[in-house]
């Protein structure tokens, strides 16, 4: 059995329960070396067989599950494994194989931003909505997903892996419709203990990162709810809003 596992945002103790006694009950774990904490492989039985997935191509990947046998094989991701975790084409592999597979959910970056941030992105009144996307690099973005598309709805925004586009993204947000002084956050490594945050606006986001060295690594939020300003209060705790489990009052 492969067991693909979100190993979470950063800091070692934010993986699942659930993936943790994965992590701890494995023969043979393959981590996404260049961006899992290390840490978490401290949790592996002595026994274990680990594999750096960043030295390693797909192919590579595949061959040694398909030699794992009944061995209980853990593939280790970064951040929650449905978010830019290229596992579909690794599941892919496995059905022509017929070997079985499950995953396990982790904390994905925007929501260990978040935290860090004492962020709420869905604010009443301000932003019912949260977009995750990224500017195209080598992975290509289909046309009816680009950046001024999605800025148009000037709902809440996290952007991955573009803190080495910062420029041509900020122009693009503007573009798009997001105001000059929409707030925006840079949250380099979230969570991870050398995570550095920087508030700034939408039009200083180039700038911002420049100053403070950030090229890489680092999940870009844009939204009026960054402030926590002008939101209306939720209704789902009004006196006067009934629930299955509360009358309301007078």
């Amino acid at each position: 059995m492969v067991y693909f596992v979100g190993a979470g945002t950063g800091a070692a103790d934010l993986i699942t329960v659930r993936g943790l006694r994965l992590v701890q009950g494995a023969d043979i774990i393959i981590y996404a070396g260049s961006l899992v904490n290390p840490e978490l492989l401290h949790n592996a039985k002595q026994e274990c067989e680990i594999y750096n997935s960043a030295k390693m191509t797909l192919e590579e990947v595949i061959k040694v599950m398909g030699q794992a046998g009944d061995k209980s094989v853990v593939r280790l991701h970064t951040g929650d494994p449905s978010v830019y975790g290229a596992v579909r084409e690794q599941m892919d592999e496995l059905d022509k194989l017929g070997i079985p597979y499950e995953s396990c959910p982790g904390v994905s970056a925007c929501f260990g931003a978040a935290a860090s941030l004492n962020l709420e992105y869905t604010l009443p009144g301000v932003s019912q909505s949260l977009i995750i996307t990224r500017m195209e690099g080598k992975t290509k973005v289909p046309e009816k997903e680009s950046i001024e598309s999605f800025a148009a709805h000037q709902a809440s925004m996290a952007i991955y892996l573009s803190a080495g586009m910062l420029q041509e993204l900020q122009k693009r947000l503007i573009e798009g419709g997001y105001r000059k002084e929409t707030p925006a956050a840079i949250v380099y490594k979230a969570t991870w203990p050398e995570e550095e945050v920087y508030l700034c606006s939408t039009g200083s986001l180039y700038e911002t990162a420049r100053e403070h060295g950030i090229t890489k690594t680092a999940l870009i939020l844009v939204g009026d709810v960054i402030t926590h300003q002008h939101y209306q209060k939720s209704r789902l705790y009004a006196p006067d809003f009934s629930t299955e489990y509360r009358r309301a009052k007078d």
